[in-house]
Parts: structure tokens; C-alpha cells; sequence
């Protein structure tokens, strides 16, 4: 069954942001839904893809004793089928709607994560940049549409999104059901284990913005040292490279300072000539 035999409890208990409660509510058809909002929807980039993908594989553990228990292999279709038709979706939107989709965004994590998406397209090429995208929060909603906003060539995009989602969702449920087959009564920890899922897919996003950050404060220092230079540079009393003084009043050819106290030398040496010329025989 898609639907978990606790659904009637749908209104009172969903929450859309913890994974045990979609889980609890929605069972497989959650996983679907959640997936393929979060790969193939811009609203869906708060969504918890990789806690809900690990909860569900623990939730799929014979040891667990939840009140909620799930099929594997229907939660690892429904997750697959989730990110992959999730991914195509978005890459459509892309194809459609072009850039200036994302350009518009006043949300600051979409603005970093499609900028850190066209990093990883420029870096990595098309293949490599759609599958480990796949792994990292916000950048996964974000580079699909980001694909289809420059035109990567469609049969690209599904065979590497294709990889990259097969790759994620069904290897993170699978870590889950590892992790619950072989320590019993696992799910008793659920909450610090979706803690430090939590944790772990949000440190990509913080490397993301200090690196931002720091390359920000190197720009800024970089600015001030340029400006320091030119001041010094262009200081008064400076003379420039074909000898004349960069003073105001100049008005003379290059070469020739117009420097106070010109003329009084003047004055002087035309008075001792004619002194010469009066006490010469």
C-alpha cells in the first residue's frame, strides 16, 4: 500500500517538515510527493528529502518498533520515482521559464543554491555537476532548472539525472534499512539519528556561504589596499614620470614647473648683469 494505515490521521498529524509524521501519515506515497516537490518544484527546497529517504529505510527494518512499518522495495520505487520525475519536471520549468525564473527568487538560500548549481556546472561539466548536485540541499531543486535554463542537451540531462537520482534515493533508504537491521530497536533514537542527518546535509550549504563570505572580505580588502595605493599615488607633490610637478597652478610645457619664487630669480639675474656692465671699463 502507498498510503500508510494511519492515514486517517492525515489533518491532525501531517506536517510536512518532519519526516515521521509524512511517514506516519502518507507511508510510501509521502516519499513520492515530498521527492518529487523537493527535485522538481522551486517551493520545495526546504523539504526533508534526505532525513525522510533515511527514516523510511529505517522504518522498513523488522527490529522496528514503530508503529509505523513500511515495504521496501515500494519505498524505494516511490523514492525513485519521486526524484527522477521530480528532475524532469524542473528541468522543463528550466527549459520554459529560462534564467530569469531563478534571477527573480528573493529568497536568499534559491539565489546560493543556483548560484552554487552554475558552479558546479561550470566546474564539473553537465555529467559529474548533476550527480553530486543530488546530494547537496537547495542545489538539488534548483540545478534542474538551472539545466534547462542553459540548454543542456536533453538526453544529457536524463541519463546523468537518472544516475545521480537512482544513486541518492535508493542508497540513502538502503543506508537506513542497514543501519536499522543491524542495531535493534534503532528507531527508539530516531530523533538524534534525523538530528545529525540534519547536520550532516546542511554542511555542504555552510561551507557554501563561509567560502562566500570569506571571498567577500578578500574582495573588500583587496578594494581598500587599491584605493590606499591611489591616494598615495596621486598625493600632492607627486612628479609624474616626464619630470614635471603635478601642482596646482601649472600651466607650463611638460618638463617646466611653474614653482613660486621663479620670477624673483629672474628679476635677480637680470639686475647683477647690468651691474656687470656698469663697472666694466
Amino acid at each position: 500500500m502507498l498510503l500508510s494505515p494511519h492515514s486517517h490521521h492525515l489533518v491532525a498529524a501531517l506536517n510536512p517538515l518532519s519526516s515521521t509524521s509524512l511517514l506516519a501519515s502518507l507511508g510510501a506515497l509521502g516519499v513520492f510527493l515530498v521527492l518529487f516537490a523537493e527535485t522538481g518544484l522551486l517551493i520545495g527546497f526546504f523539504l526533508p528529502g534526505d532525513s525522510l529517504l533515511f527514516t523510511a529505510g529505517l522504518l522498513c527494518t523488522a527490529s522496528a518498533s514503530h508503529a509505523v512499518h513500511l515495504s521496501l522495495p515500494l519505498v524505494i520505487l516511490a523514492a525513485i520515482g519521486g526524484a527522477l520525475l521530480g528532475a524532469e519536471t524542473g528541468f522543463l520549468i528550466g527549459r520554459a521559464g529560462g534564467r530569469p525564473l531563478l534571477q527573480r527568487s528573493h529568497n536568499r538560500f534559491l539565489r546560493n543554491g543556483a548560484e552554487r548549481a552554475d558552479q558546479l556546472l561550470g566546474r564539473y561539466g553537465y555529467g559529474k555537476a548533476i550527480v553530486l548536485g543530488r546530494f547537496i540541499p537547495v542545489v538539488r531543486t534548483v540545478l534542474n532548472p538551472m539545466a534547462g535554463a542553459l540548454a543542456v542537451p536533453a538526453r544529457t540531462f536524463t541519463v546523468w539525472q537518472v544516475t545521480g537520482g537512482v544513486l541518492w534515493s535508493a542508497g540513502v533508504t538502503l543506508a537506513g534499512y542497514a543501519l536499522g537491521s543491524t542495531i535493534p530497536s534503532i528507531d527508539t533514537y530516531l530523533l538524534p539519528i534525523i538530528a545529525v542527518i540534519v547536520v550532516v546535509s546542511l554542511i555542504p550549504i555552510g561551507l557554501e556561504l563561509f567560502r562566500t563570505r570569506s571571498a567577500g572580505r578578500g574582495e573588500a580588502e583587496a578594494g581598500s589596499r587599491a584605493g590606499g595605493r591611489a591616494t598615495e599615488i596621486s598625493g600632492p607633490g607627486h612628479r609624474g614620470r616626464a619630470g614635471h610637478a603635478d601642482l596646482p597652478g601649472h600651466a607650463g610645457l611638460p618638463g617646466q614647473a611653474d614653482l613660486p619664487g621663479q620670477a624673483d630669480r629672474a628679476d635677480l639675474t637680470d639686475r647683477a648683469g647690468e651691474a656687470a656692465r656698469e663697472v666694466r671699463p
